[in-house]
């Protein structure tokens, strides 16, 4: 299982597209690491460099549609050779959102109210996320401030990242 742990990236926008996640010029590239210097390269947000803001970052917190645009595994690839295994959103494309269970890593939605608390405390401060996927639970914390926040997912999904990704979860069961 992968980790669900660590350093928070905000990324305070809604409808972030699998082509700023990871530019279509570079879907001929055959192996998953030949696309980590590119995550997120074509992002456009006041304030981020995607050079300098996903180093050592474990969860993207974002807002509403994340994932839309074309249906490419390549963008939780690219997430994934960074080390980001968590994103939490209101919520996601669907295949987005599939593709990212299928590779064993989350993404959880949480409701609007949530996502905005989020922003309003943490925006701007290191912050870290722990997801207990056994609890359903995501322990967020930032100096003294600290909170947790149910979450869920399907059995399916859950089962999925607890193996590591549908490859694996077949491998042990046809």
């Amino acid at each position: 299982m992968k980790n669900f742990i660590g350093k928070v990236l905000f990324l305070d926008r809604s409808d972030i597209n699998t082509d700023e996640i990871i530019p279509a010029r570079y879907l001929t590239e055959i192996t998953k690491i030949a696309l980590k210097p590119y995550l997120l390269e074509d992002l456009v947000l006041d304030g981020f460099d995607n050079k300098e803001d996903i180093k050592d970052k474990v969860v993207v917190v974002s807002r509403e549609n994340f994932g839309c645009g074309s249906s490419r595994e390549h963008a939780p690839w690219a997430l994934e050779v960074n080390g980001i295994n968590v994103v939490l959103a209101e919520n996601f494309a669907r295949i987005f959102r599939q593709n990212m269970f299928n590779c064993g890593m989350l993404a959880i939605e949480l409701p609007k109210e949530t996502i905005d608390s989020l922003f309003k405390k943490y925006y701007g401060r290191e912050t870290i996320i722990e997801v207990d996927l056994k609890k359903d639970k995501l322990y967020v914390s930032a100096g003294d401030d600290s909170e947790v926040i149910d979450f869920t997912i399907s059995g399916f999904d859950k089962t999925l990242v607890e193996e590591g990704g549908w490859v694996e979860y077949a491998d042990k069961r046809y």
